[in-house]
């Protein structure tokens, strides 16, 4: 009976998927801790599974070898693949997949709420409302501000998309260019210096890779407009922590919202003192929706590897 680890906490919320697998008669095994698992837990877990649906684990060189002979694939539930050797996959012949599309929407609107959230001080005054501090603090409107996008993938596209009714100048940075996009929503692309220079808003939707990691430092920081807002969505590892908090404590930038951190869960973190900073616990994908879609994308994609037949989404 072919073995499957299944990492990704939200997984079993989707029945579609626990039933594409019961079907098969798989063995299931699950995560026993509520968070991403280290490579040393992993290495305890993965001996003779045939299969991984990995959540944002550290799925190394030394897990996918411990895991051999029987791991055919490793099937992320999301996007990104930041967090498995690729290298050591392809070195032992494992399959890995993703889930594009799948969260994009999801991620989109969480974009846009902690924007939103940030420029009408929406969870400062909850908190004061229900102190009985019936204090009224202003806002500003996103119409006629600019909003650069990092990384112009399928959530920035999705993202623009949703802003392009509140009448904003959007500025995009990345390596490929999408002509559609320009003719459709008059998106500019530009440098990243020009971007974090004249950007009211920056929302980051980059994977991490050795270009992209701590692309927000203290440098580009102080670059940015002093009224400047920074939403972060895709992942922890593209902000260094410590620059932004110094930026945002000493009011180089006026506000940010973190969805994604270096470590996760936050504990204890200095951000925690900060009022002008909204912190969320990664719950960019996590919709009735897109947990089902990536559950569903994850499951079909063990089922046709294990059945011999080639992967829809492999990503190497």
């Amino acid at each position: 009976m072919p073995k499957i680890l299944i990492t990704a906490r939200s997984f079993k919320k989707s029945k579609k998927a626990l039933k594409l697998l019961e079907k098969e008669n798989y063995e299931l095994v699950y995560n026993p801790f509520d968070r991403p698992l280290k490579e040393s837990e992993l290495i305890g877990l993965v001996s003779g599974v045939n299969a991984i649906v990995a959540g944002v684990d550290e799925i190394t060189e030394k897990v996918i070898a411990n895991a051999m002979p029987t791991l055919k694939i490793i099937a992320r539930h999301g996007v990104g693949v930041d967090n498995v050797d690729l290298v050591a996959a392809n070195k032992y012949g494992v399959i890995v997949t993703n889930t594009p599309g799948a969260n994009s929407i999801a991620v989109a609107e969480l974009t846009i709420a902690l924007m939103l959230a940030l420029v009408r001080h929406i969870t400062t005054i909850n908190v004061k409302v229900r102190e009985n501090n019936w204090q009224r603090i202003m806002g500003i409107e996103l119409n006629g501000k600019t909003l650069g996008i990092i990384g112009l993938g399928n959530i920035g596209c999705e993202v623009v998309k949703r802003l392009n009714s509140f009448n904003m100048k959007i500025l995009a940075y990345d390596k490929y260019e999408k002509s559609e996009m320009i003719e459709k929503y008059n998106i500019t692309y530009v440098s990243l210096d020009k971007l974090l220079e004249e950007s009211d808003f920056i929302t980051l939707h980059l994977s991490v890779t050795d270009e992209t990691k701590g692309i927000i430092n203290k440098r580009n920081l102080e670059k940015m407009k002093e009224s400047a807002m920074l939403i972060n969505t895709a992942r922890g590892e593209l902000i260094v922590e410590r620059d932004l908090y110094d930026a945002l404590k000493n009011k180089k930038i006026a506000g940010a919202a973190l969805d994604a951190f270096e470590n996760e869960p936050l504990r204890d973190s200095p951000f925690f003192e900060l009022e002008n900073v909204i912190l969320t616990s990664h719950i960019g994908a996590y919709t009735a929706e897109s947990v089902d879609r990536m559950a569903t994308m994850a499951a079909l994609e063990v089922v046709r590897v294990l059945n011999g037949k080639p992967a829809k989404n492999p990503v190497r």
